[in-house]
């Protein structure tokens, strides 16, 4: 069970949600009757489970949905949206998600609310990802320099694991709730907010860290995103889009 964090606090609910939220409604834009769609977790993650909500009273809209989180499942739930078990299914349609920061070379940084590993799988499910953004959010050269990384390891050996860390190059500390006790993962881990200085190479970073045994995930997400979209200062959208190869 994730302990009460003051980073979760506020998730429920938002005054954003009472007026037309242009990044949120251009995030959930895609969806169509016989999607499965995926919510991330987080604030921002909260502005498009409202979007989507309203789109399914408005347009009678017929999808499931799969949650990165309790607190977005329980959101989505109170809203009016069918959450379904995510345990058998192959494949989602869309993920709609926040992050913490991105970079115009498109890696996201997430996981300021512990909710990394099931993200990530998310994204492997998923045949597209969209992630929201406000314009503070963007790195000026690469991500991390403003933001912690966390890394979500298990208790278990939880010293050896910080030693490998070390090895690496990769310091912090364990994440802990206001009454100092220790924040958990909906599945249990714990959480080491780690500092870099944003000059790593991330995607070597990224591969040393999924080489520690009992490092279970991180918030690096080097190519999962297909769409990002930045709320700029005058309300605007700006789309970065992944491109592919034919």
């Amino acid at each position: 069970m994730v302990m009460n964090s003051p980073l979760h606090r506020g998730f429920a609910l938002s005054k954003q949600t009472t007026t037309v939220d242009t990044l949120a409604n251009t995030a959930v834009s895609e969806v169509v009757s016989g999607m499965i769609v995926g919510l991330g977790a987080g604030l921002t993650a909260a502005r498009g489970i409202h979007a989507l909500a309203q789109r399914v009273i408005d347009e009678g809209l017929d999808i499931n949905c799969v949650a990165a989180s309790e607190r977005a499942e329980d959101l989505g739930r109170s809203l009016g949206l069918k959450i379904i078990d995510f345990a058998m299914l192959e494949e989602i349609d869309i993920l709609i998600d926040g992050a913490d920061e991105v970079d115009r070379s498109m890696v996201v940084l997430k996981g300021s609310r512990g909710a990394m590993t099931r993200e990530r799988i998310l994204c492997w499910a998923c045949k597209r990802t969209v992630f929201m953004v406000g314009y503070k959010k963007v790195a000026e050269t690469q991500v991390g320099a403003t933001s912690p990384l966390p890394i979500a390891i298990m208790a278990y050996g939880v010293a050896s694991t910080r030693k490998a860390l070390r090895h690496i190059g990769i310091n912090g500390v364990i994440r802990q709730d206001m009454d100092g006790r220790l924040f958990l993962t909906d599945n249990g881990n714990l959480v080491l907010d780690a500092t870099i200085n944003g000059l790593e190479n991330l995607p070597e970073l990224a591969m040393g860290l999924n080489d520690i045994p009992g490092v279970i995930d991180h918030g690096l997400f080097i190519d999962e995103a297909d769409t990002i979209l930045i709320e700029k200062e005058d309300g605007s959208i700006e789309h970065l889009n992944r491109t592919t190869d034919s």
